[in-house]
C-alpha cells in the first residue's frame, strides 16, 4: 500500500499543451527575426507605424476602426553633384562663354556644393517688387539658354527675395520669388530656349539670403536669381564626349 501511494505522489500535475511549446518557440524566433531586421534597417517612422499596426492587428490587439495614417513630409529638393573634376572643367569652360558673350556684367559664376550656379540680381530681370521680367531682360536670358543648352546638365531656376513686406498684403515674398522664378522658365519655354524636361523651378522667399538683410545694399544683393546646373542622369553616358569635343562645346 505505501508504494502504491508513493506512485500517486509522483505522478505528475496536468502541464501546458505540446503544441503551446511549439508555438512559443515560433513566436521567440519571429521576435528575434523583426529585431534583426530593424537594428539592419533604415528607421522610416511612416513604414514603421504601418508594419507595427498589422502586427497588433495580427495578434488582435488593434482594434479595426484605428487605422494608421501616412504623415505628410516636405521633400526640399537637393542637389544632383556634379563629379569634381568635371565641374571644374565645364567650369572653365562656362567662364570662357560668359567673357565672349559678354555676359560679365550681368552674370556671377560661382561653384556651390558640387553644382554650377549662375547668379542674376533682380535689377537685371525685374522691376523692383514685379515678377514681369524687364523687356530688356530677354537677350539676356537667351544668352544663358545658349550657355546651358549644349551642356548635360538639367537647370533648376531659384527665386530669392529680402525681407522687406511687399506692400501687397495678399502677397509675400515667397509668392513674389516663386512667380519670378515661374516668369523665367515660361520665357524659356515659350522663345524655346531649352528643354522643359531638364528645367525646374522654385522659390525661397527671404530664406537663404547671400549676406544679412541689415542695409539697402545688402538687401539688394539677396534679391536675385540663381540657375543651377546639376548633373542629370539622363545625359551621363555621353557627358566626357560633350564635354570634351570642341565642336559640342565650341569655347
Amino acid at each position: 500500500m505505501a508504494a502504491h501511494r508513493k506512485k500517486k505522489q509522483k505522478k505528475a500535475g496536468p502541464g501546458a499543451p505540446l503544441w503551446m511549446v511549439t508555438y512559443s518557440d515560433m513566436v521567440t524566433l519571429l521576435l528575434t527575426f523583426f529585431v534583426l531586421m530593424l537594428s539592419m534597417a533604415e528607421m522610416d517612422k511612416i513604414k514603421f507605424q504601418q508594419a507595427a499596426g498589422s502586427l497588433k492587428g495580427a495578434f488582435g490587439l488593434m482594434q479595426r476602426e484605428q487605422v494608421v495614417e501616412p504623415q505628410s513630409e516636405v521633400v526640399l529638393p537637393s542637389r544632383r553633384v556634379i563629379p569634381y573634376d568635371m565641374l571644374q572643367r565645364v567650369y572653365k569652360q562656362i567662364i570662357t562663354k560668359i567673357e565672349h558673350l559678354e555676359l560679365n556684367r550681368d552674370i556671377e559664376l560661382l561653384e556651390d556644393r558640387g553644382a554650377i550656379v549662375l547668379r542674376v540680381q533682380e535689377k537685371v530681370l525685374f522691376p523692383p517688387g514685379s515678377s514681369a521680367l524687364k523687356q530688356g531682360s530677354g537677350p539676356i536670358l537667351k544668352k544663358v539658354g545658349e550657355l546651358v543648352r549644349p551642356l548635360p546638365f538639367d537647370m533648376r531656376i531659384e527665386g530669392h527675395a529680402d525681407n522687406i513686406p511687399t506692400g501687397n498684403p495678399e502677397e509675400t515674398n515667397w509668392d513674389l520669388s516663386v512667380q519670378r522664378a515661374m516668369a523665367v522658365l515660361k520665357f524659356f519655354a515659350r522663345n524655346q530656349v531649352l528643354a522643359l524636361d531638364r528645367l525646374s523651378a522654385v522659390g525661397y522667399g527671404s530664406e537663404r539670403p547671400l549676406v544679412p538683410n541689415e542695409s539697402a545694399e545688402n538687401r539688394a544683393l539677396n534679391r536675385r536669381v540663381e540657375f543651377v546646373l546639376e548633373n542629370s542622369g539622363e545625359y551621363r553616358e555621353a557627358l566626357p564626349y560633350l564635354i570634351d569635343s570642341s565642336q559640342q562645346l565650341p569655347f
